[in-house]
């Protein structure tokens, strides 16, 4: 559940697209971002079945690399875009016109200038944004994100639907908005859109959700956001993409209306379980406390590679990539200066050594996209692997790229 669908284990031994793990650190070093290609296409092709006729943007935030841009423009998925930088990578992928999708609540003109040239559908989050356009009058396709008021199940980080979001329209300000874009003859109004929170395990919310939209008018389409649930470790199983979507759809036709063309927005549950991250174990260090022992393994990576465990308080398991399972109780901790660079708390390994290679699972989601140069790492490269074959899809950076922005 937690490693990619084309991989396996093999004499303890982790095989991922047909790739040894232990040999592909060997080869291209760590840390390493690895890639299960063929995952990437069965979750594509898993969404747009379920959604039919219905629309599959991918919210590019999840993994902002060109090649996964491309497969997924290859499967038929749009894309959404919250910065000018995620619509130039959009379009180098080979999206244009109204497959992209642009958001974001701080858009600048000149970001809305660059969208409207490149056709892009643009949701209008607030008042300010709506002037910048109506200066613009550029003809543009948008919709109106609305705020619903409703809380999710989710980290506070991660939750955007609730009263106090920073994002949309609330529910008494809505119908201005809809009334100045309804009347703006540079606008074609296409519908609402709402998204409520990331990494949701329970599908109730999007129907208060929905309940919330519904009272604004009707429209001929409605994005309902993304937010569908990965598993991070063995505790918790999510919703089918087939439950999630079948949820979306029934919910929609029975409170918006049948034959309404609809829109979902999956990101980490589109790439996060095709991908894991390698490591080298530096040091084993036992530290005895007055309530036990602790096993601190530390790795050469950390919070630059993965930052989530230190935002959300992110769980995830792990192994050693060659010698799966074990019964020592360890504390995966990254190599940075700080005590909260902690990876994995509390995991079982088989007898950590230096040099050994450890993996952790779920890390196609958000690690490459917040990836950064702290204590001047040089971010990791990213390997997609497919019937045994492996190939850099981005590189490591140098430590030349680390100066290559200095102005002396």
């Amino acid at each position: 559940m937690l490693y990619p669908e084309d991989s396996e284990i093999d004499g303890g031994r982790l095989r991922i697209g047909g790739c040894d793990a232990a040999e592909l650190a060997a080869e291209f070093g760590t840390p390493l971002y690895v890639v299960a290609e063929d995952d990437l296409r069965s979750r594509a092709r898993a969404f747009t079945g379920a959604m039919g006729d219905g629309e599959v943007v991918f919210a590019s935030k999840a993994f902002p690399c060109t090649a996964v841009l491309k497969v997924f423009h290859e499967e038929g998925l749009s894309v959404d875009v919250a910065s000018g930088g995620e619509l130039a990578l959009a379009q180098k992928a080979g999206y244009t016109g109204e497959r992209i999708v642009f958001h974001g609540n701080a858009k600048s003109a000149a970001e809305l200038k660059a969208a409207a040239e490149a056709g892009a559908r643009i949701v209008v989050d607030n008042f300010d944004e709506l002037d910048k356009l109506e200066a613009l009058q550029a003809p543009v396709e948008v919709m109106i994100r609305v705020t619903p008021g409703v809380v999710a199940d989710t980290h506070a980080a991660i939750l955007t639907g609730h009263a106090g979001s920073k994002f949309g329209f609330s529910l008494p300000q809505a119908p201005e908005a809809i009334e100045r874009l309804t009347h703006a003859p540079w606008a074609d109004l296409k519908g609402l859109h709402m998204h409520i929170g990331s990494q949701l395990f329970d599908l109730e919310p999007w129907r208060l959700a929905v309940e919330a939209i519904a009272t604004l008018g009707d429209f001929g389409a409605y994005d309902l956001g993304g937010g569908l649930a990965v598993a991070y470790t063995t505790e918790r199983t999510p919703p089918t993409v087939q439950q999630y979507v079948d949820t979306m759809r029934a919910t929609a036709d029975e409170l918006l209306g049948p034959g309404k063309a609809l829109s979902i927005e999956p990101g980490r549950a589109l790439v996060a379980s095709a991908g894991v991250t390698l490591y080298t174990v530096e040091s084993v260090k036992d530290v005895d406390l007055p309530d036990g022992r602790v096993r601190f393994v530390a790795v050469d990576g950390g919070m630059s590679d993965n930052l989530r465990p230190m935002l959300y308080g992110a769980r995830y398991e792990a192994e050693i990539a060659d010698r799966f399972g074990g019964e020592s109780l360890c504390m995966v901790a990254g190599m940075h200066c700080e005590s909260s660079d902690i990876l994995v708390r509390d995991v079982m390994l088989d007898d950590p050594k230096p040099g050994d290679v450890l993996v952790i699972p779920a890390t196609g989601a958000y690690g490459h996209a917040m990836a950064n140069n702290y204590n001047s790492l040089r971010r990791p490269p990213v390997i997609f692997c497919k019937d045994g074959d492996a190939r850099v899809v981005v590189r490591r950076e140098t430590f030349d790229d680390l100066t290559a922005r200095d102005v002396f």
